[in-house]
């Protein structure tokens, strides 16, 4: 089927890819979707019954690029629940537009989740953030100057969907509850989306830091925004990987990134499991 240019990545769209998903994972009913960051693999070996489906199985889905995106959607059973993840997301600095950035989200809505959990790997900007924590994600800037909703309303969006809470307060809680109970510090911040691919300069750090911002990535955004115009509940967590440039004089490299989320992978697993439970 070939869909007009502003439906590309729309719902039309999203309901074929869906559809793939849905007979290629054996779906029943997921109550919940994950989309995994960078080296955060570690919530995937959870899964009981694991089934999984490359990303080049799925209409729309580009291959992902990006080390420590193992580029394919996985579903199991984690605490008595159905759940699919994205291991793997699609980022704009790797020349795709907004739209697909934002497509899992439509994907989980058209797969009848209706709760989505977000997780990246991202740069402290600011203390009390050192890497190795997990922050909650209790809101975010835009900075990719870019929208997934730019252009033809959606069948099923809201035009002007309200962002005064994009990230559900309940199951924020959740997610700090889950958090202290692993014996961690819960901790909610800003996440700062910025374009990428290159790190941020000291100065750009600094004016993150005037902005409000506590921590800086490349992605979420999208993802969030489209599921908050189809009504889904959002939480996000961010995994503290690096100090932001100019708050350490470490030269930082994405093997950096990815080694010191695989050391904390256990403990997101952990954490995420326990939300499961409460939500």
């Amino acid at each position: 089927m070939i869909f007009p240019l502003a439906s590309v990545h729309g719902t039309e769209a999203a309901r074929e890819a869906a559809a793939v998903v849905r007979a290629g994972l054996r779906l029943q009913g997921p109550s919940l979707g994950i989309i995994l960051g960078s080296g955060l693999g570690g919530v995937a070996r959870r899964l009981g019954n694991p089934r999984r489906l490359p990303f080049a199985e799925i209409p729309g889905f580009p291959l992902a690029t990006v080390a420590g995106h193992s580029g394919e959607l996985i579903a199991g059973e984690l605490s008595g629940q159905e759940i699919v993840a994205f291991s793997g997301r699609f980022h704009i600095y790797e020349g795709h537009p907004a739209t697909l950035a934002g497509f899992p989200a439509r994907v989980l809505h058209a797969l009848g989740v209706d709760t989505m959990l977000t997780s990246n790997a991202a740069g402290g900007v600011r203390p009390p953030f050192e890497p190795g924590d997990l922050m909650i994600i209790a809101d975010h800037i835009n900075l990719l100057w870019s929208n997934p909703l730019t252009g033809e309303l959606e069948p099923g969006d809201e035009r002007f969907p309200d962002m005064s809470t994009p990230y559900d307060p309940a199951l924020r809680a959740h997610l700090a509850d889950a958090i202290r109970s692993v014996g961690l510090v819960a901790r909610e911040g800003v996440y700062a989306a910025s374009i990428g691919p290159a790190y941020e300069t000291p100065a750009e750090v600094r004016m993150l830091q005037t902005l409000g911002a506590d921590a800086v990535g490349m992605s979420t955004v999208p993802e969030v925004l489209v599921a908050r115009a189809r009504g889904m509940r959002v939480a996000g967590l961010s995994c503290i990987t690096n100090l932001a440039a100019g708050r350490s004089s470490h030269t930082l490299t994405h093997t950096d990134v990815i080694d010191t989320a695989k050391r904390v992978e256990q403990a997101v697993a952990d954490v995420v499991e326990r939300f499961i439970q409460k939500i």
